[in-house]
């Protein structure tokens, strides 16, 4: 039996039954190394996440709830939605502060800090570019309020004490007109664009040109920080970054199709790299006759069945509000599924800031609806994204 045994192992080519024992451990420890690699693989990826998705998790738990909104809604003014926010810490600090919009959106800047403070770095470059917001909301802000002859003080109003620029910021509202601006603003990343898009804006009195620039340079940049995913978390943020770039473009064609506006007008403005529509799309729907020309050029997109559903109010009321709408919805959709999928990586930060953005759209609508008249609670309600 044993010569039989040492007959085959010679004959598969080792030298000895030790040999050929040795071998078979071998093959099973590389086996067992493949197993554990890739088991723990996930587990290593999730590792990093732990703790910043800990905390995101305790302020989505803060965020309010539906009932919580029936409460604000059914308050009887501003002053009574002001006591109500009181009550919660999150607002607390910032409601006594500033005039009650910048106080909302300096709670939603607040969240924006917090997560690119705490996200892992493969995929902190985009949240601390995220931050930028601030920054290019205070720039058009600022020049608004050049244009428009309103005071430092209410300008001071208007902006948000976050982003890159916050050091800047009492300089910048402190010109007197907006060549001055531009000069407070020398040696920043924004001079550049600011001086090919201003002309334009005060030739024409579009805002158009100032804000696409702005937003362009944003959203390649942040197409830049996720162009090369190294694991599901950076694939999924490519996906989300990458519809908020084609939610982006719709919005600047649909717009320039009610404006008038012609392909060479727009083209400027336009970035190539989104999710869905790649550049020969986009070239397409630049080139439609009007808005129903670019809702059929959509045709096997995400986007046809989502804007068709818009046109009627479109049509009832010539706004493409409607059509800004369904896109910062799908933008919110697409968070969610990734929120879901991706439950122990980035999804819940992703998640937490859609969400986030949702409240702080909802407060400030009910703001609005109780500083106009005639806005019944119902018709608050209705209103609400």
């Amino acid at each position: 039996m044993v010569e039989d045994i040492t007959s085959l192992v010679t004959g598969l080519g080792f030298p000895s039954i030790e040999a050929f024992l040795a071998a078979v451990i071998l093959v099973i420890a590389v086996f067992g190394a493949i197993v554990v690699i890739s088991t723990i693989r996930p587990v290593l990826g999730m590792f990093p996440y732990t703790y910043p998705n800990a905390r995101v998790r305790a302020r989505i738990g803060r965020i309010f709830t539906e009932k919580q909104f029936q409460e604000i809604i059914e308050a009887g003014n501003i002053e009574e939605v002001k006591n109500y926010l009181r009550g919660f810490p999150d607002f607390a600090k910032y409601i006594d502060q500033y005039p009650l919009e910048k106080a909302l959106d300096a709670q939603l800047a607040e969240n924006y800090d917090l997560v690119a403070r705490i996200t892992p770095e493969n995929s902190r470059d985009a949240f601390k570019f995220l931050l930028k917001k601030w920054d290019i909301k205070n720039i058009k802000s600022i020049i608004i309020a050049k244009e428009a002859g309103l005071s430092p003080e209410e300008t001071m109003d208007l902006v948000v004490p976050f982003g890159d620029l916050a050091d800047k910021l009492d300089t910048l509202i402190d010109a007197d007109s907006i060549n001055e601006v531009l000069s407070a603003l020398e040696g920043t990343e924004y001079t550049p664009l600011l001086e090919d898009a201003i002309p334009t804006y005060q030739e024409t009195g579009m805002l158009l040109p100032l804000e696409a620039s702005l937003d362009k340079y944003l959203l390649e940049n942040l197409l830049r920080t996720v162009s090369t995913p190294e694991d599901d978390n950076t694939s999924y943020l490519k996906n989300y970054v990458g519809n908020m770039v084609d939610g982006t473009n719709l919005k600047i064609i649909l717009r320039a199709k009610v404006d008038g506006l012609k392909f060479e007008d727009i083209e400027p403005y336009m970035i190539s790299d989104g999710y869905q529509i790649r550049e020969w799309k986009l070239k397409d729907l630049m080139e439609a006759e009007d808005v129903a020309g670019v809702i059929s050029g959509l045709e096997g997109t995400d986007y046809a069945p989502i804007l068709a559903e818009a046109m009627a109010t479109y049509n009832e009321t010539g706004s493409i509000g409607a059509f800004e709408s369904a896109l910062d919805n799908h933008v919110d959709e697409t968070a969610k599924k990734i929120a879901l999928k991706n439950q122990f990586g980035i999804g819940p930060m992703i998640g937490f800031l859609s969400k986030k953005e949702k409240e702080i759209k909802n407060l400030k609508i009910i703001v609005r609806g109780k500083r106009e008249e005639g806005y019944t609670p119902a018709m608050i309600k209705e209103m609400l994204v």
